[in-house]
């Protein structure tokens, strides 16, 4: 008999989970939940990004700015709606129920940081609003060139940066649906680039144990190139044009339920599967443990991502700013030959009730 092809089991393994989703039997949910993260080494969807590694522009927009994200592996697309819902799924920008502000910092390495900040905004019937800044900075480097390799005494900067709008609408009572736009812009040395992208997410709760499906297309657009009128381009180098590059577009397809709650206690499993355009298809798992809403401790394992196998950490204390919400976000991203990256973030909610009474 002949054994079945990697690609046709995948899709009736999926099949399975899927069926086993509607069960009401939490048991069965989380073992079918952890035996797909276990499983999980062929293609879902066809390869396509495997033969194009690094070939996308914009590296900067892959990046993940959210705290609770990071120390959960990067399985976020199917989270409850939090401050950083722009950055995770903008189809959950409509579960707000009040004005919230986001600001986060990651320290990449080598003196590089980026920072990321989400103003979120209640609209009528149902719908959110956001605006989300995002900016990479290197610091100045010096100019070096092949006969004065210590530097020219002249120094130049980097800096990637992106303003977005997001407008999410709810459909129904377990269904939402968001977009958002980004105008894109890269300074390198003085050359220049700049082009827009988008996002579409969308999120449906299922009604059992808190169990939600997340899809989302992720920086998708046209192409883009770097423009510089003087760029020197024979001088111990081959020719070479700055022709248009795609940007890093990924499809996440994720799901996430409660895996306990009791009390005060209570905690969230989330898996996600991340196909990109420009490498191969990879997977996520992460768990996150709450304590009345108060402590929260997270961690996370990326599968299938060559340097970035290990596992991920973070915790978040929640506090008051007066009768206002804080949420005060630490997490740990490890990886091979780049070291430890490290992101802190603060959430408040304006809780205009409260502030009324």
């Amino acid at each position: 008999m002949n054994p079945m092809p990697l690609q046709t089991f995948n899709v009736q393994f999926a099949k399975t989970i899927l069926h086993l989703i509607f069960m009401k039997n939490r048991s069965f949910i989380c073992l079918f939940s952890l035996m797909l993260c276990l499983a999980a080494r062929g293609q879902v969807l066809p390869v396509l990004g495997g033969q194009r590694v690094g070939l996308s522009t914009l590296s900067f927009l892959k990046n993940d700015l959210s705290p609770q994200s990071i120390a959960m592996g990067g399985a976020s697309a199917a989270l409850e709606a939090n401050p950083y819902s722009v950055n995770n799924n903008p189809g959950a920008l409509a579960l707000h129920g009040s004005k919230q502000l986001a600001l986060s910092n990651a320290v990449l390495g080598a003196g590089v940081h980026q920072s990321y900040i989400s103003w979120i905004k209640p609209a009528k019937n149902g719908a959110s609003w956001a605006l989300t800044v995002n900016s990479l900075n290197t610091g100045l480097m010096e100019v070096r060139t092949e006969f004065m390799p210590q530097g020219t005494g002249e120094k130049f900067g980097t800096h990637f940066s992106y303003l977005g709008f997001s407008y999410s609408k709810r459909l129904s009572s377990k269904f939402s649906v968001g977009g958002t736009i980004k105008y894109v812009f890269e300074n390198l040395a003085g050359a220049t680039n700049q082009t827009a992208t988008g996002d579409l997410g969308f999120l449906y709760d299922l009604g059992v144990r808190d169990l939600k499906f997340a899809v989302l297309f992720q920086n998708f657009g046209g192409n883009s190139s770097i423009e510089l009128d003087d760029l020197p381009n024979n001088f111990n180098r081959d020719d070479y044009s700055l022709s248009q590059s795609t940007v890093p577009t990924t499809f996440k397809m994720g799901f996430s339920f409660n895996v306990l709650k009791k009390g005060y206690h209570k905690i969230i499993s989330a898996f996600q599967l991340n196909h990109p355009n420009d490498n191969s298809e990879n997977y996520r798992i992460g768990f996150e443990y709450q304590y009345s809403s108060l402590l929260f401790i997270r961690a996370g394992y990326r599968m299938a991502l060559k340097a970035q196998n290990l596992p991920t950490f973070g915790l978040a204390l929640q506090s008051r700013l007066g009768k206002h919400p804080l949420k005060i976000d630490y997490s740990v991203l490890p990886s091979v030959g780049l070291g430890t990256q490290h992101l802190i973030g603060l959430a408040l909610n304006f809780n205009e009730k409260k502030r009324n009474e």
